[in-house]
């Protein structure tokens, strides 16, 4: 696929929400259903290991998403052991390793297992997002459009979400808006979607349209956070809306008194 230019260099510290939202992204792949498509499985095709496996598979997941690695990577030992095989076990034990600076042995995992199925998009997707953090930029590009351009891969939103945030990250602001976009088209109740389009928009001044999709986030109370008000903070304040702006400020120090958001805001370090 060609990538869209100019190119657009922003600091490096504004990709953060950017890579927090990529990290979801990633952990959400590790943790998907296993199967041909084509042939879904039911209970009763399970055995008592494949339970066993699943079970610990399920805990090691959300150990994993508390950042208590190593408990987690202890649970995917036992998935494992129950059933050697299981390419969501393998997939997942990469992404623990990745989350615990172990780069070879994560990036053994996902060859390990595009070796076996080239054409498996979770592990495209989740082995694209490796590379992205370790700024190896095209052979991340490489992965996701590999995995987009399979025909029976489910989850697409997800992986043009990490493509734009991987981009983002990059400094490249037009293709990552062209990418998100395309998440958001498919997945526009995401709220990480749209936190991260709506920073990518910010970066560029697109104010308005910016401001569209934090406003998105920020209207449902269970989707609002310190990073989807910030982002509505910084906008208000770049378009000159001073009262909308402390409004904001108030709900960020009230609620998330102890974010970085609201210590940046403390600091008056709006942009960096």
């Amino acid at each position: 696929m060609t990538v869209p230019s100019p190119v657009v260099a922003v600091p490096r510290r504004s990709s953060r929400p950017l890579a927090a939202a990529l990290l979801i992204a990633a952990m959400l792949a590790g943790c998907a259903n296993p199967g041909n498509p084509q042939q879904p499985r039911t209970a009763s095709d399970q055995t008592d290991n494949d339970r066993r496996a699943a079970v610990r598979l399920e805990l090691a997941g959300g150990y994993f998403g508390r950042g208590q690695y190593e408990t987690a990577l202890d649970e995917v030992k036992q998935a494992l052991a129950a059933k050697p095989d299981m390419p969501e076990a393998i997939n997942l034990r990469s992404l623990i390793f990745a989350a615990m600076g172990e780069y070879a042995l994560a990036e053994d995992g996902f060859k390990q297992l595009i070796a076996r199925d080239p054409r498996n998009a979770d592990t495209l997707h989740n082995y694209g997002w490796f590379l992205c953090q370790r700024q190896r930029w095209a052979d991340a590009y490489q992965q996701f459009e590999t995995a987009l351009a399979i025909p029976t891969y489910r989850t697409p939103a997800r992986t043009w979400l990490a493509w734009g945030a991987c981009e983002a990250r990059e400094g490249r602001l037009i293709p990552a808006q062209s990418h998100l976009s395309k998440a958001f088209e498919l997945d526009p109740g995401n709220p990480t979607v749209a936190l991260n389009l709506g920073e990518v928009l910010y970066r560029q001044g697109e104010y308005e349209r910016a401001r569209f999709y934090a406003r998105r986030v920020n209207a449902n109370v269970e989707q609002a956070n310190a990073s989807s008000l910030w982002l509505e903070l910084r906008i208000e304040r770049r378009m000159g809306n001073m009262s909308n702006m402390d409004d904001l400020a108030q709900q960020l120090r009230r609620k998330y008194p102890q974010a970085t958001e609201t210590q940046a805001l403390n600091s008056g370090r709006f942009d960096e």
